[in-house]
């Protein structure tokens, strides 16, 4: 029975797919119950209604934050249009914040929800490494700012230490190592060798809560133990730590809170990412329709730490409104307090880059500059930069390098929340604006979703 339009308000038009056959077709983004849904409809297939967030406030909002992309160069012509020429091709309206390669497709887990269909694999080889490399630092005109080493199971490359090593020597600002960490969990020198790479590197670790049930479902084994351990074994050695959640509801949704004092309150934990689980990979069992959105988690979130961190404290990031929720956290007479709560960001949007990366000393910089531009605006951005300092004091800029990555790295906490597209919830805006890409071995950028929808199997 198709839905009558009295059931819900149109929003606008969009591009989407098929969530059978991946074949472009028209979609409507409509609001209904409060939420946000595209609803769309395939010859062959049928109606299908998705739904893109759970709180229809939020997303109707998130415009304000938006900002025009960067430049990245592109690899690939149009042809078959978005979201088959990737990649990039002209199309696309964001830069790299993320580069991801996938130095292996090996791995020491065969989790049910893992997007890689990962097992026993190849490794690339270190000199195809540094062509990828070269080849991302270019793409970015010189000025790479986050590689993540991914794969597989990277820990499981016999090079891992000097792909490391490589990536340091590039022009990248800030590289991760995505892992299990189970190799970490087990092997204490291996945690001491990647202590060398401190400042400007940290682990990407997987992270999904405290149940042992959750790994069971998720991993395919329970891994809270392998996880304390690993964290431990990083902490001994100082290295920063981003914890990463895969979320499903009815899974383990409502540990959210749970995970976020759990990082706040661990010495070297400095973040973390939040992603609902995206309708790909190996599990088969997803229900789409009940899928939790960035909204879900950002209630959840607020509910389960009793407004510690509220609704109100989390924004669209500009460079991607539609699929990054952000909220700061600033350790303020010991307690960690979001930073963003007595500030308006929108007014800041000029002087936000498009980026994941946070650093409050360009920040602060920007903010000085453009308050004694000729161009005006003198008093507000003053007024801008007062608020902020209360914050981060003055001294921050007397501290040495050294001492201003230590300072960041214990007094500020990202709480980020990023939700994938898949063929459900394809919205072509979003598509476009996606800025985390693989890095392919034939030296293309292609967004994170694209591949793993379209091009992986490939």
């Amino acid at each position: 029975m198709p839905v009558s339009q009295e059931e819900y308000l149109y929003i606008e038009s969009t591009t989407s797919l098929c969530s059978h056959c991946l074949k472009r077709i028209d979609g409507k983004i409509i609001v209904k119950e409060g939420k946000i849904y595209v609803l769309k409809y395939c010859i062959e297939h049928g109606k299908q209604e998705e739904i893109l967030e759970e709180d229809a406030e939020y997303y109707l909002g998130r415009m304000k934050y938006t900002k025009p992309g960067s430049v990245s160069k592109t690899q690939t012509e149009r042809g078959q249009n978005c979201p088959f020429d990737c990649g990039l091709c002209p199309e696309h309206e964001q830069h790299s914040c993320i580069g991801l390669i996938e130095v292996t497709n090996k791995c020491d887990l065969k989790c049910p929800t893992c997007y890689a269909n990962s097992g026993d694999g190849e490794f690339l080889p270190l000199d195809k490494i540094g062509e990828m490399l070269d080849f991302f630092v270019d793409s970015e005109f010189g000025n790479a700012e986050i590689l993540q080493i991914s794969g597989g199971e990277p820990t499981t490359h016999p090079q891992i230490i000097e792909i490391i090593k490589l990536a340091r020597k590039k022009n990248i600002k800030y590289v991760m190592l995505n892992t299990n960490g189970l190799r970490l969990a087990h092997d204490r020198d291996f945690a001491r060798e990647l202590s060398q790479f401190v400042g400007g590197f940290e682990v990407y670790l997987q992270f999904d809560g405290f149940d042992k049930k959750t790994y069971e479902h998720l991993r395919g084994r329970d891994l809270l133990e392998i996880k304390q351990s690993a964290i431990n074994n990083l902490t001994e050695f100082n290295i920063p730590i981003t914890l990463v959640s895969t979320i499903e509801r009815g899974i383990n949704d409502q540990e959210v809170g749970r995970i976020v004092e759990f990082g706040i309150n661990s010495k070297c934990i400095r973040g973390i990412n939040f992603q609902p689980v995206a309708f790909f990979g190996r599990h088969k069992d997803l229900d789409a329709k009940n899928r939790i959105t960035i909204t879900g988690i950002i209630n959840n979130i607020s509910k389960e730490m009793n407004g510690m961190v509220g609704k109100k404290d989390f924004f669209p990031l500009p460079c991607n409104v539609d699929r990054v929720a952000i909220a700061y956290l600033y350790k303020l007479k010991g307690e960690f307090v979001p930073l963003t709560r007595d500030l308006q960001v929108a007014d800041y949007l000029p002087i936000i880059r498009n980026t994941f990366k946070f650093d409050p000393e360009d920040f602060l910089k920007d903010l000085a500059g453009k308050a004694f531009s000729p161009s005006g605006g003198c008093c507000d951005y003053l007024g801008m930069m007062k608020n902020f300092s209360k914050l981060i004091p003055k001294s921050y800029f007397l501290k040495s390098e050294k001492e201003k990555v230590e300072y960041v790295s214990e007094n500020i906490f990202r709480i980020s929340i990023t939700s994938f597209v898949d063929a459900y919830n394809f919205d072509m805006k979003s598509m476009k604006k996606e800025c985390v890409h693989v890095i392919t071995p034939d030296l293309k950028k292609i967004p994170f979703s694209a591949y793993n929808m379209l091009y992986r199997n490939k």
